[in-house]
Order: C-alpha cells, then sequence, then structure tokens
C-alpha cells in the first residue's frame, strides 16, 4: 500500500486532493496549519515546523512515506509602498511557507528513501504565477512558486536513477478560497476574460492530475511540469 503525506490538506486543492487518494488503495496523512480532525497540525510559517511534521507523519503511517506532496501555502498581497520592515516580512513569510518548507519536506523524503533503498515520489502543487508571474502586490508569492518548479527540476534531475522521481503542477486561478478573495478584488468578469475556457479550474480537476503523478505517470515523466490554467497561459 502506498503511504502519501499531503500537506495543505484541510481545504480546496488539497481537500480534493485528499478525496482522490480516499476511492484509491492508498494510506494518506494530511497537514493543517490549525488543528482539524484526522489531520496534524503545523504551522510552516514557524521555522522547524517541517521536520517535526515529517516525523509526525512517519510515526502515523507505520514509519514508510512513499509519496510527498506539497501543497500548502498562502497568496497574501504585499503593497509596495508598505513599511519596509512588514514588507519585509511577508517576504519572509510567504517564501517560508510556500518554498522552504516543501523544501524541507522533499530534503527529509528523498534521505528517507535512500535510507531505505527505495525510490518515492514528490509532487509539487506550484502555479502559473511560476512562468507568468502574478500582480503588483504578489511578486514574492510569483517568486516562491518559480522556486518550487526549479526545485522540482533539480530533484527530477539528481535523483532519477535512484527511482526517486518530481512532478510540479501550476494551477491558474482555482475555485479555492484564495481565488475567491482575489477575483473578487481584482475584478471578477475581467480576469475571467483571460481565460479562454471561460471559468477557473475546479480542485477537482488539479486533484486528479496530482493523483496521477502521484501513483500513476511513468517514470520519464519525472521533472514534468503540468499546467491546469485554462489556456490563459501556454508555453
Amino acid at each position: 500500500m502506498t503511504h502519501i503525506l499531503l500537506t495543505g490538506a484541510s481545504r480546496g486543492i488539497g481537500a480534493a486532493i485528499g478525496a482522490e487518494f480516499d476511492a484509491t488503495n492508498t494510506r494518506w496523512i494530511g497537514q493543517a496549519t490549525r488543528p482539524a480532525p484526522g489531520l496534524l497540525a503545523a504551522n510552516f510559517a514557524t521555522p522547524g515546523a517541517a521536520p517535526v511534521l515529517w516525523q509526525q507523519a512517519l510515526d502515523a503511517l507505520g514509519g514508510t512515506i512513499d509519496v510527498l506532496i506539497n501543497n500548502a501555502g498562502v497568496f497574501e498581497a504585499n503593497p509596495i509602498d508598505r513599511d519596509d520592515a512588514e514588507w519585509a516580512a511577508d517576504w519572509a513569510r510567504t517564501l517560508q511557507i510556500n518554498l522552504v518548507a516543501a523544501a524541507e519536506l522533499s530534503r527529509f523524503a528523498i534521505r528517507h528513501w535512500r535510507q531505505r533503498g527505495v525510490g518515492g515520489r514528490i509532487v509539487n502543487i506550484a502555479s502559473r504565477a511560476a512562468y507568468r508571474g502574478d500582480s503588483p502586490d504578489h511578486w514574492h508569492y510569483a517568486a516562491a512558486k518559480a522556486g518550487m518548479v526549479g526545485m522540482t527540476k533539480s530533484i527530477a534531475r539528481g535523483y532519477a536513477r535512484e527511482g526517486i522521481y518530481a512532478f510540479a503542477i501550476c494551477p491558474g486561478f482555482t475555485m479555492t478560497g484564495m481565488a475567491e478573495d482575489y477575483l473578487a478584488s481584482r475584478g471578477g468578469d475581467k480576469l475571467l476574460a483571460d481565460i479562454p475556457l471561460g471559468r477557473v479550474a475546479d480542485p477537482a480537476e488539479v486533484a486528479v492530475m496530482a493523483r496521477f503523478c502521484a501513483l500513476e505517470a511513468p517514470p520519464s515523466m519525472t521533472g514534468a511540469v503540468l499546467d491546469v490554467n485554462g489556456a490563459s497561459y501556454v508555453r
């Protein structure tokens, strides 16, 4: 049975990914920032949270993790005219949650698989912003997601021969709480007009791709970055 650690599992894309795995022969444990039924609590804004979560997840899953899905993230506005210290602090917070914690967990996963002499898979939920950029208030978010894509490619290139595979998924707007707030603040109809499909993605659409990468994608796909953005950005 495949054992999976899924971060950001309490809502939105994370909850949809968990629901996908519920219909498979897998066992998964999820993370949430706050305590929630069936989920491990870990606040990635706090340095040191990722190592504690990794050990808790290992204990909960009987000592083995086969797949890591880094989905946890924040999307918070950070206008350039803010106080210098506040602006810098929000950069540090977003990078810590969206990138550094994912890197820490990926490191633990790779070391775990190498010590066991087995392969494993990492699936990183990045963003269209990694390639297209984002609004003037979200430089830090785009930079963190671009870092996640670069990390994914580096892991894929570095460890493929050991059976360790890495994939990134780049959603555009997805109907989660974060996207709803952003659409409202930026004029939803205008933004939707920029999506040829005519609507934002449903979390279940991203979840299907995450399940595929975690369980079914052929090894030769390692390093792939998959878009889910309704053709709003094509590469």
